[in-house]
């Protein structure tokens, strides 16, 4: 990628200032208002190798995220008197969350975006000294962390699985693919991922016409090839679900889905979460200035961007934005614009993001793709909602439990 000469990259961040209807001048006086985010998140487990041998293995997925979010602030920042700085702590395996919190707090963090399973996550915002801090969750799919468990000071930039089961629904039903028949694995993330399929497709007119339980365990991986056993065993497997449009997979380990398309009994599609999956972000994504996005962070990590990093990214952008917009980066003002109508983000996505008031998850499109190219975008058309058809994804006010 050509790198702009120094002068070039003032004279596009003045554009960027320019085009929000600011002088570009800096501010009389040199002081800098300073907001300082802090990192925390988990190494990865080395016992989870990647399924196949074109999987990456990557263990600075959110980190580098937030550091893109950083500097694309900044670009603006340097012009309004503002400043954001980025403190990280990544936890070992075993490693106590609280003492790395306790670390972040001593460096002067604020704000926390957090990349962490939803049982560490709710150590954090448990945590007797976070105080009024407010803690982005860049990771944690759990929709109990937006229903029962929700907490005020949480805010959510990844989707839930109910956003991301609806999202394949709504697009499963324009192809009228009606009658699914599901499998899903023996883990509580599955089974959880298999009830969020389950209320998507009765939201939307579906029929899960017959279901099954995978029934080996998430580390029972083929250690060699198998191939005569894998499309011998697949079909007999399938082979007593009634007759339907799509077989959809609960898979979030990615233990088991991979070794399905192809080998089904009956010559139907694969969706869910391998085959045909709903994403917050993919690589094969270019439309609405996306490739700018991938190619910034492309340079920065020398890889491509995963879903973990753009919900990091998507967090520290928006106190960006929001202090940008204000003018401040004190934590009222800018929570106060960030939950407010006027509130809108640039996500790469084709129309802005905001929050939802009634849980503080983030409303956004959601990417439908397969392995290498994105398929569509939902909402798809005629999905309507009173608010906005963003909202027919996930969780309506009317039926959450989160109550603050």
């Amino acid at each position: 990628m050509t790198t702009l000469p120094h002068t070039l990259r003032w004279l596009a961040a003045g554009g960027i200032i320019a085009g929000l209807g600011w002088s570009a001048a800096l501010p009389a006086d040199d002081t800098v208002e300073t907001l300082t985010l802090g990192y925390i998140g988990l190494e990865r487990d080395d016992d989870l190798e990647p399924l196949s041998v074109l999987d990456p293995v990557l263990d600075d997925e959110g980190i580098q995220g937030a550091r893109l979010g950083i500097n694309d602030n900044n670009a603006t920042a340097q012009f309004l008197g503002q400043e954001f700085v980025l403190h990280e702590e990544v936890i070992p395996m075993g490693g106590d969350v609280g003492e790395a919190l306790e670390r972040l707090f001593d460096q002067g963090a604020d704000w926390i975006v957090a990349g962490l399973p939803a049982e560490a996550l709710l150590e954090v915002i448990e945590h007797p000294d976070l105080g009024d801090r407010v803690v982005f969750n860049a990771l944690a799919p759990d929709d109990a962390l937006r229903g029962e468990s929700c907490h005020p000071n949480l805010y959510h930039t990844t989707p839930s699985r109910r956003m991301l089961a609806d999202a394949l629904a709504q697009f499963l039903g324009y192809k009228q693919w009606q009658n699914w028949a599901l499998v899903y694995g023996n883990t509580e993330e599955d089974q959880r991922m298999a009830e969020a399929l389950r209320e998507s497709a009765e939201r939307f007119g579906h029929t899960v016409i017959g279901d099954k339980m995978w029934p080996h365990e998430p580390m029972a991986r083929r250690s060699e090839g198998g191939f005569h056993d894998i499309q011998r065993e697949v079909p007999v497997f399938l082979q007593d679900l009634p007759e339907h449009d799509v077989l959809v997979i609960a898979d979030e380990t990615d233990y088991f889905g991979e070794y399905f398309p192809h080998q089904t009994w009956l010559p139907r599609p694969v969706a869910g979460t391998q085959g045909l999956v709903s994403t917050a972000w993919h690589r094969s994504h270019e439309s609405w200035g996306a490739v700018q996005l991938q190619r910034r962070f492309e340079k920065l990590a020398e890889r491509w961007m995963t879903p973990h990093d753009f919900a990091a990214w998507l967090a520290v952008r928006s106190l960006g934005e929001a202090a940008a917009r204000t003018g401040s980066v004190e934590r009222e003002a800018v929570l106060e614009y960030m939950l407010g109508e006027e509130f809108e983000l640039a996500g790469y996505l084709g129309v802005p993001v905001s929050y939802r008031t009634w849980n503080h998850q983030m409303r956004q499109p959601i990417l439908v793709t397969g392995p290498r190219m994105v398929a569509s975008v939902s909402p798809q058309e005629g999905y309507l909602h009173p608010r906005t058809p963003l909202d027919s994804m996930g969780a309506d006010e009317g039926e959450s439990q989160c109550r603050f």
